[in-house]
């Protein structure tokens, strides 16, 4: 999504939700003054007609909420529509008690400053236009306020009164909601900025894969070169057995090698189709297993998983098993720096997450205040992007990728929700 399209989504959307908010606090307080004027105050002003607005307000209250709710995005015109449906019933309310004279009329201004941090310059215009039309014809068509009986000041001091609870109103609202719009903005523009990151780490993904791909079709030669010649080594030194178990050795290795460039290719074939492969994470897990022995066959893989775990059917998503290996990978490398071979790796279902942890007995992540930071490892070898295109994976599952120290070593836990993995 890009950044124009989460502005047009967002600013409409939060303003006319904070209008939604605004108009059940208006309901609540033109209800209370109308009573307040007319049972308390005994002011002859048309009962029936305010709460018949007050009613038909609370109606398109219920309908905006209504539709707050659907997946539909929020236009700027819809959100203009629910400011004029707004300022219609309290012009009419207005109109009712007094038209420009009531102490009240400067509420008109309230969506104008609302609008202002969310919408754009036509948007706001527009509002203003509507505002500012309610006031003039309110200055030339209104029914007189009547004055209270008894007063001596032709209702002077009531106005003065009203002026100050306005004034009161006004402030609080201005306040509270301008501050829920500004919050909304700043998760607006964290909500752009992640965007922005993760469109940069993806480039830089891509390339990384563009790479890789022209590399796979070039070592395809010298590994087949390889492939022919360490048997002809093998049985020419036959006689030499440390040598022949070298050569042993490599030529797995070359083996090994063809076969992650058949597998980068059967991957890109499988992403084609978009069809999906099933295993449990049983299967999948020891799958992931034996190519780790097979690559690092030094090192002393453990894999804990209960029955129930095992028995969850995957729709394994594309880069998980990948992402596992190198998380695998690391751990190992970071065992080896204190002269260890142990790697543990468990699998257990937590709710509604599958969660993966790779434990090491490496020297652990640099750390602020004991929180380990992704990306900072005490590993010196590698190519540094094990972990960011794990946590790529992570991302792109709606998961996590969160990593703790322990003492003796380094945990990192790849969490993955079920609806997103999961065949059921």
């Amino acid at each position: 999504m890009s950044h124009r399209s989460i502005k047009n989504r967002i600013g409409p959307f939060a303003l006319a939700r904070t209008l939604a908010w605004l108009r059940l606090c208006a309901i609540g307080g033109q209800s209370v003054a109308v009573l307040v004027c007319a049972l308390w105050l005994h002011l002859a002003i048309p009962l029936l007609a305010l709460l018949a607005c007050i009613g038909l307000l609370a109606v398109f209250a219920v309908f905006a909420a209504w539709r707050l709710r659907r997946p539909w995005p929020v236009a700027e015109w819809e959100t203009i529509a629910h400011v004029g449906v707004d300022t219609l019933v309290l012009g009419v309310l207005l109109y009712l008690t007094g038209g420009a004279s009531n102490p009240f009329v400067t509420l008109l201004l309230v969506p104008i400053a609302l609008s202002a941090a969310a919408l754009s310059i036509r948007a706001i215009l527009a509002v203003a236009a509507l505002a500012g039309a309610a006031y003039l014809l309110l200055m030339r068509w209104y029914v007189p306020l009547p004055v209270p009986a008894g007063a001596h000041d032709q209702g002077f001091s009531l106005h003065v009164a009203g002026m100050a609870v306005n004034f009161v109103i006004t402030a609080l609202l201005l306040g509270f909601f301008i501050n829920r719009l500004a919050r909304a903005l700043r998760l607006q523009q964290l909500a752009t900025q992640r965007v922005h990151e993760r469109a940069l780490r993806d480039e830089g993904i891509l390339a990384i894969a563009t790479q890789a791909a022209g590399a796979a079709h070039e070592l395809n030669t010298p590994l087949s070169t390889m492939r022919t010649l360490l048997p002809e080594l093998r049985r020419e030194h036959a006689g030499d057995a440390a040598l022949a178990e070298d050569l042993q050795l490599l030529e797995g290795q070359v083996d090994r090698c063809r076969d992650i460039l058949r597998e980068m290719v059967a991957f890109g074939q499988a992403q084609l189709s978009q069809e999906p492969e099933r295993l449990d994470v049983a299967q999948f897990l020891h799958g992931c297993t034996e190519r780790f022995q097979l690559l690092r066959p030094e090192a002393e893989l453990e894999l804990q998983l209960d029955e129930d775990t095992a028995r969850i059917v995957l729709r394994v998503p594309p880069g998980l098993r990948h992402s596992l290996l190198n998380l695998l990978n690391n751990a190992a490398d970071a065992s080896a720096q204190r002269d260890s071979r142990e790697v543990l790796l468990q699998a257990e279902r937590e709710g509604d997450w599958l969660q993966f942890l790779v434990i090491d007995r490496g020297p652990g992540f640099a750390s602020t205040e004991g929180n380990a930071r992704l990306g900072q490892s005490q590993k010196q070898t590698g190519l540094g992007i094990g972990l960011t295109l794990a946590l790529a994976t992570a991302e792109r599952l709606d998961g996590e990728l969160t990593a703790r120290n322990t003492g003796d070593g380094a945990v990192v836990c790849l969490r993955l929700p079920l609806a997103a993995i999961s065949s059921r």
